[in-house]
């Protein structure tokens, strides 16, 4: 086989495969950044929490990151969405595409970072508030929310920890399950004494207008007075297009990854939300990526793992 084009393809653009791909180019590896802009934040209109960069727009985060990566020699980015990925000789073959137009790329080594599908809860009008009055990462926007009448809403058996968290930035709060039996009893009494309620009948839609949201709908009408929150989704990873490889894949549907961000596939690597626990904050993600990048850099290379760590 001829040599591969690229020492590395990431697939995923956000936090994580920016810094990742940032930090190869900066290592004068060629890289092939690999996204179709698609952000699973894209509904968000801000983010917090990213030093320097707090409440900045996600997409304007993104693209900022790639006018970085692409000012390097070796850099190059297709704006597509990764199909398939193949083991081959010496690398990996991959497949991506955008509107009918189809590529493929060659690459030693392959980082995932393509983070999460979320699907959210089937209640009415909740995409309208999603993002703007409702959000589903509590560390990232609950200063933001902070002492206002707050709704939980979710069907998962994390609720009840989830609403401890949210806590600590208001006193009023009200835990929707969606008529899901997700909260215990005994969590239900800790949450109570905390004055946090638990409403365990289902959610019929989302009250509000352009001036913003009012109240969580029952669905026997009854509407709880809630000027925002924040909604657990589904999460899945997405990572179908791995499939060739065999990578092994967690309970979650995560990629299981050591502690360096090999996978158990000789030259896939993964970082951020693509392995467990799964959603991050950005600034989080972003380090994941840098942290791995140094991992992929130094394997390329070969022996460093004989010298000293004061050396490496």
């Amino acid at each position: 086989m001829s040599e591969p084009t690229y020492d590395v393809a990431v697939i995923g653009g956000g936090p994580a495969g920016l810094s990742a791909a940032l930090n190869l180019v900066r290592a004068r590896r060629r890289v092939l950044l690999i996204d179709s802009n698609r952000p699973r934040n894209s509904a968000t209109l801000l983010s917090h929490g990213y030093l320097t960069r707090d409440g900045i727009s996600p997409l304007e985060l993104r693209k900022l990151g790639r006018d970085e990566f692409l000012g390097y020699e070796g850099a190059e980015h297709r704006q597509m969405l990764a199909t398939g990925v193949e083991p081959v000789d010496g690398g990996f073959d991959i497949a991506c595409e955008f509107r009918g137009q189809r590529s493929t790329a060659n690459a030693r080594v392959v980082l995932v970072t393509t983070g999460l599908s979320e699907t959210l809860p089937e209640i009415g009008q909740l995409r309208a508030f999603y993002g703007t009055y409702l959000h589903s990462c509590i560390e990232c926007d609950g200063y933001d929310k902070r002492d206002q009448p707050l709704a939980l809403i979710g069907e998962h058996a994390d609720l009840a920890e989830r609403a401890l968290l949210l806590s600590q930035w208001s006193d009023d709060i009200v835990v929707f399950t969606n008529g899901a039996d997700v909260v215990t009893p005994d969590e239900q009494a800790r949450l109570a004494d905390l004055g946090i309620s638990v409403e365990r009948r289902g959610v019929a839609s989302i009250d509000g207008d352009r001036e913003g949201m009012r109240g969580i709908v029952l669905v026997d009408g009854t509407t709880v007075a809630r000027t925002g929150g924040f909604v657990r989704p589904a999460w899945s990873g997405a990572l179908e297009y791995l499939a060739p490889t065999a990578a092994a894949l967690d309970a979650d549907g995560l990629l299981v990854v050591d502690g360096h961000g090999h996978t158990s596939v000789a030259g896939l690597y993964a970082a951020g939300e693509s392995t467990a626990p799964g959603p991050q904050q950005l600034i989080v993600a972003a380090g994941e990526g840098a942290r791995v990048a140094a991992v992929i850099n130094r394997d390329l290379i070969g022996g460093l793992e004989h010298l000293p760590d004061a050396v490496q």
